[in-house]
């Protein structure tokens, strides 16, 4: 990696980094010359990103953790602050998707682990790394949304926590904006072959998508452009 590549030198954190979309995202980072810190909670999966991070010549970190625990990005971040002195890049890429129901039919437990992961975690690891994406001279943060953000029959629970992804890491993105460098961005990645996907649509032919290579590089051209706070993108093929 040479200091000519468009993310040298800045410093990358992306959730549920083991495989899909994260696992793609953070090798577009590392290759755009990042350096990324890889969250999950396989650490098999982690290792296999890092080792492959590393084989192309790109720096990265694991970092396996559950986000439904609260404390563990609490140590997260502090582990974090003491190495480096500021976050440029933040992916909030984790989420479960649940089970497809009618509302009434929601499973209460289920619906609650749902919400903490799709939802109170990325609240959590804003308020973690907020000093730390104060202190870039140009932070990212980036949340991966769905278009059943908006009402669909079965996809009430999964749905909600995405519509309240978007107004959560938008209105970080209106506090923000007047008082430092810090820009929010919604990605919609569409239909792409990752594990949730298959869970979702199991009759769905996987090749009939698109790979979630086409998504990362989609997000690395978005943090590496001049893009605006508060931009939504819809990622097709």
């Amino acid at each position: 990696m040479t200091d000519t590549l468009p993310l040298s030198g800045k410093l990358a954190l992306v959730t549920g980094a083991s495989r899909g979309i994260g696992a793609a995202t953070a090798k577009a980072l590392a290759a755009a010359g990042a350096h990324v810190v890889l969250t999950a909670r396989t650490t098999g999966g982690l290792e296999e990103v890092e080792d492959a991070i590393h084989k192309a010549g790109g720096h990265a970190t694991i970092a396996p953790l559950d986000l439904i625990d609260g404390e563990s990005i609490g140590r997260l971040a502090q582990a974090i602050a003491g190495r480096w002195d500021a976050l440029d890049i933040l992916v909030l890429n984790a989420a479960t998707l649940g089970s497809l129901a009618a509302v009434p039919a929601i499973d209460a437990k289920e619906f609650a682990r749902l919400l903490t992961l799709n939802i109170a975690a990325p609240q959590a690891l804003i308020a973690a790394f907020d000093r730390m994406l104060r202190a870039s001279k140009d932070a990212r943060v980036v949340a991966l949304t769905s278009s059943v953000a908006k009402p669909r029959a079965y996809w009430g629970a999964y749905g909600a926590s995405k519509a309240a992804l978007e107004t959560l890491v938008g209105a970080y993105g209106e506090e923000m904006k007047n008082i430092s460098a810090i820009r929010t961005h919604i990605v919609d990645p569409a239909a792409t072959r990752t594990a949730m996907r298959a869970r979702a649509f199991p009759g769905e032919d996987p090749a009939t998508v698109k790979e979630p290579e086409v998504a990362a590089d989609a997000i690395v051209d978005l943090v590496v452009a001049d893009t605006p706070t508060g931009h939504r993108v819809r990622i097709e093929r």
